[in-house]
């Protein structure tokens, strides 16, 4: 079994700001997971199916078209999870179609709560390390074109690496 996931990376620079916060912020899994926004969580998926996950993604990327995520601001998930994450302003709607259209055929998934596009920056049983992001991100802000997506494969010891993209086939939305 392989275990997979598929996410929106945060471009740059703020992929790595945000990344780099979040391990300067406490959070050990911070230097294996890059920023991003959950398409499809970790799911386990038999190795001889990743060509039909992989043709299942070019086929939803193809009929997809590009669209904006605006980020602001931070937010929360206590305390039902011990979790900070920055929020999106804009591409909400858009993303969540993006995912629910993932989130089918071999990579059907059961979720756990209700999908809510977000970007984590903090998640940890440690209440002055999830209040310190939560301030200190109240006030972040950035702005991007969702142009691509990305499979992720988990590594016992790499971590999450992306190990193919997927571009958007249609125009900006």
């Amino acid at each position: 079994m392989t275990t997979v996931g598929v996410s929106i990376a945060v471009p740059e620079p703020w992929g790595s700001r945000l990344q780099d916060f979040r391990v300067a912020n406490g959070d050990d899994q911070g230097t294996s997971i890059p920023s991003h926004i959950t398409l499809v969580p970790p799911v386990e998926v038999d190795a001889r199916r990743m060509l039909e996950v992989e043709t299942h993604l070019a086929e939803v990327a193809a009929d997809s078209t590009s669209y904006r995520i605006h980020l602001r601001g931070s937010g929360t998930f206590r305390p039902t999870s011990p979790v900070v994450f920055v929020s999106l302003a804009e591409g909400i709607s858009s993303t969540e179609r993006l995912a629910g259209r993932c989130r089918t055929g071999p990579l059907r998934v059961e979720l756990t709560y209700p999908y809510h596009p977000h970007v984590t920056v903090a998640h940890r049983d440690d209440d002055v390390l999830l209040d310190r992001a939560f301030d200190e991100l109240a006030g972040f802000d950035c702005a991007f074109t969702v142009s691509e997506f990305h499979l992720y494969v988990h590594d016992e010891h790499l971590g999450w690496k992306a190990t193919r993209d997927y571009t958007l086939g249609g125009s900006p939305g």
